[in-house]
């Protein structure tokens, strides 16, 4: 991280620390690691962070954060890589941080021997874009100002009743698992948005857009199955798991087997770049294994066209 700025008029008078903090979005802890790790200059000389500036002077900080060698694995793919993010797209069966079972196989080591920070997190089975800082310094920044907007699509089973909808229902973690979460009026409100792109009345499967208001842990999974179209192929809220059964899609078990995993794609990601300041939109195609499950892959397209 490297910070050159001429001091302007406004800010004549002002603490260093009070410019990181408005100027570039430094965090209190960002600035104390680069209090004591790093450089902090005023017009070539050292300087504290609680200096007063003058308009004119030049503020120079630098803070070494090192995210190792970006490799570049076959099976990922990049839409956008500079100095400051990266933006690929992950495999479904990929975990996004190293884990018990998954120390050398994550995202985030295939990508690097360093220190990245992913800015969005995709659960194992979920693929599609995921936005992922190469310090600290443009995690924090992307974090407060990268205006981030997100929207997914999956295959469902049945259809919801409106094409359209928004689910407003809290979440909460339910009593006794670790894992599962549920719709409960003790929950954090929690609301996503949907739109029925295609509807396969002979595989009685419908193709969803979502997007999220809020981000509660596996939110869409949990409102679908509320409202009684889970996704295919999702082992912890479909039909055929353990903790959510249904017998309402007799046809969910060869469905689930054929897709192997839960069937959710995160399609698209706009944010505004504070670096390059301006916007940038990413999208990735929908997976084949989603795609292929519908009985005619051309009214895949037809209905994809509508918002790719």
């Amino acid at each position: 991280m490297i910070i050159n700025y001429t001091v302007p008029g406004k800010d004549d008078g002002r603490e260093i620390m009070r410019i990181l903090g408005t100027e570039f979005k430094m965090s209190r802890q960002m600035i104390k690691k680069l209090k004591f790790g790093g450089t902090v200059e005023l017009n070539s000389v050292h300087a504290t962070v609680r200096e007063h500036v003058k308009a004119g002077d030049i503020l120079y900080c630098e803070m070494e954060e090192t995210c190792g060698v970006i490799k570049h694995p076959e099976e990922i793919v990049f839409r956008h890589e500079d100095e400051h993010y990266i933006v690929c797209d992950k495999p479904s069966g990929i975990v996004t941080h190293p884990t018990h079972g998954h120390l050398d196989d994550s995202l985030l080591t295939r990508l690097s021997d360093g220190t990245l920070h992913p800015v969005i997190r995709l659960d194992r089975e979920t693929s599609g874009l995921i936005l992922i800082a190469k310090n600290g310094y443009s995690h924090n920044t992307l974090t407060v100002c990268g205006e981030l907007n997100k929207k997914y699509l999956a295959v469902c089973y049945g259809r919801f009743d409106e094409d359209t909808g928004t689910i407003d229902a809290p979440i909460a973690r339910r009593e006794g698992s670790v894992m599962i979460r549920e719709v409960t009026p003790a929950g954090k409100r929690s609301v996503t948005h949907y739109k029925t792109l295609l509807y396969d009345e002979a595989k009685n499967l419908s193709l969803v857009e979502f997007e999220l208001e809020t981000g509660r842990c596996h939110q869409i999974r949990v409102h679908s199955q509320y409202k009684g179209h889970p996704l295919a192929g999702d082992g912890l809220y479909g039909p055929n798991s353990n903790d959510n059964p249904s017998e309402l899609y007799p046809n969910s078990e060869t469905i689930d087997r054929i897709i192997g995993r839960c069937a959710l794609h995160a399609y698209y990601l706009s944010l505004y770049d504070p670096f390059e300041k301006c916007g940038r939109v990413f999208r990735s195609p929908l997976p084949d294994d989603m795609r292929n499950l519908f009985s005619s892959p051309e009214l895949v397209d037809e209905a994809l066209g509508k918002i790719y």
